[in-house]
């Protein structure tokens, strides 16, 4: 059905909770409003060690997926109260939940979330759990925002790309005739983010100027690129199981300046982008970046430079805020669930067909 619809979004990065208030009456989104809200650095943190085998991991996975519903419901109040907005006037929330695992070779995908306590709280039926059904249909589950990129943002006149920038970069690309695709590109924020955390003691290297203050280095670079997800061809998807601290640290030599390896950092995701684009998406004109990672202005010189003589701008200047494209991306989907309407596209995740996605908890 149409109407106005909330998404959330926290994502790999664990900076927190996005959400949007959507008016999706029409083909392009219209933004009623948004606010963000951090995660306490409590579940930050036991959010992030989920990520990994641990001790009563099925309680505290629980214990986790119930304070995430409070963190959600709380927003969700305050984006109504900000925007004057009823919530008898919402159709459903879509909710991404929160990524702890995601092993589609091993059949299953686990993104915590509590979506009846959800439900419970805002009095609002709920949508989530949308990856799950991809993934047993065969497909990665991953990434899922294609679909919303290609409703929203496909142009017959221009060939595009559009690429998300969160924690981990995917990207969609938009042709005029051939099938729409897309992928994980690999690393976005996620591994800049916890190489500044650990060394600046600050959540991210704003505009990467702590990154432009070093010089990369070509043979971290080359050991970190020769990962094998690199040359592994679509459909694919990644994350914090893979990309993370301990997989960087096993790759240093130990003895580079830390400034450097952040540069360093910045030139893999770079170059994880433009590769995948160079590759994957032959003839596109425009590439349109989205997510946190659009707004680093160094990684945007970066990528700029490196996609010549592609036009390279964020989201923005084709009608939806980089910052939002996400969050809008679940409200849309959450639309597609109520309206038993496919959510995604077999050629991006490789599921054996289109599937409606996601649980339904009704208010």
């Amino acid at each position: 059905m149409p109407g106005v619809y909330v998404g959330l979004m926290s994502g790999t990065s664990l900076d927190g909770v996005d959400a949007v208030l959507a008016d999706l009456c029409t083909a392009t989104p219209r933004l009623l409003g948004h606010c963000h809200q951090a995660f306490a650095p409590a579940l930050k943190s036991e959010l992030a060690a989920l990520n990994h085998s641990g001790n009563d991991e099925l309680r505290r996975a629980a214990r986790a997926a119930n304070e995430l519903a409070r963190v959600y419901a709380a927003t969700v109040q305050t984006l109504l109260k900000q925007c004057s907005f009823d919530m008898r006037n919402v159709n459903a929330i879509g909710c991404h939940g929160q990524t702890v695992r995601h092993q589609p070779a091993d059949g299953y995908t686990l993104q915590l979330v509590n979506g009846s306590l959800l439900a419970e709280l805002t009095g609002i039926s709920v949508a989530c759990d949308f990856r799950s059904r991809d993934v047993a249909a065969g497909g990665q589950g991953a990434p899922l925002v294609p679909a919303f990129h290609q409703a929203v943002f496909a142009n017959p006149d221009a060939h595009r790309v559009i690429v998300n920038i969160g924690g981990i970069a995917n990207l969609t690309d938009l042709p005029h005739a051939a099938a729409v695709t897309g992928f994980d590109c690999g690393p976005g924020n996620l591994l800049l983010d916890a190489w500044a955390q650990k060394h600046l003691g600050q959540p991210f290297d704003r505009d990467g100027a702590w990154a432009q203050s070093g010089s990369a280095i070509p043979a971290l670079l080359a050991r970190l690129s020769a990962d094998e997800f690199f040359r592994r061809s679509p459909p694919k998807s990644t994350g914090r199981e893979l990309f993370n601290l301990a997989w960087l640290e096993q790759r240093l030599a130990g003895k580079e300046k830390p400034g450097d390896v952040q540069a360093t950092l910045l030139a893999l995701t770079a170059q994880g982008i433009a590769g995948a684009i160079a590759e994957f998406c032959a003839g596109a004109i425009e590439v349109y970046l989205c997510g946190g990672g659009a707004r680093n202005a160094a990684l945007v010189a970066l990528l700029t430079k490196q996609l010549a003589p592609h036009r390279v701008a964020a989201t923005d200047v084709i009608g939806v805020d980089a910052e939002h494209v996400e969050a809008l991306a679940f409200a849309w989907l959450a639309q597609q669930t109520l309206n038993a309407r496919p959510g995604n596209l077999p050629a991006v995740t490789g599921a054996r067909g289109a599937r409606i996605l996601g649980a339904l908890y009704r208010a």
